[in-house]
């Protein structure tokens, strides 16, 4: 696992399977409601919307990323802190 983590063969975000049941439902209505608009407004106005969205995502995507960052260190830290009281226990009833 290091070694596919050092060559970049491990892309967590690629394998992710919402397994929420809304997650398809909810999509749905989004892209529903993307052609709704396409319909409504003018060919300019869409894309400054979809631009608007793109931008959206992108910054909803730096926040996935600084989530997931800041809960794996809180889970390693957490291995640690156990680690070592784990090692406080063996060591203190010698």
């Amino acid at each position: 696992m290091i070694e596919a983590l050092y060559y970049g063969e491990i892309h967590p975000e690629a394998s992710i399977v919402p397994v929420n049941p809304d997650y398809r439902r909810t999509n749905g209505e989004v892209s529903e409601a993307m052609e709704s608009w396409k319909a409504q407004l003018t060919l300019e106005d869409f894309c400054r919307l979809e631009a608007m969205l793109d931008l959206r995502g992108k910054s909803e995507s730096m926040l996935s990323t600084d989530s997931f960052i800041h809960g794996f260190q809180l889970g390693a830290m957490m291995m640690m802190e156990i680690h070592k009281a784990r090692e406080a226990l063996l060591f203190s009833s010698t």
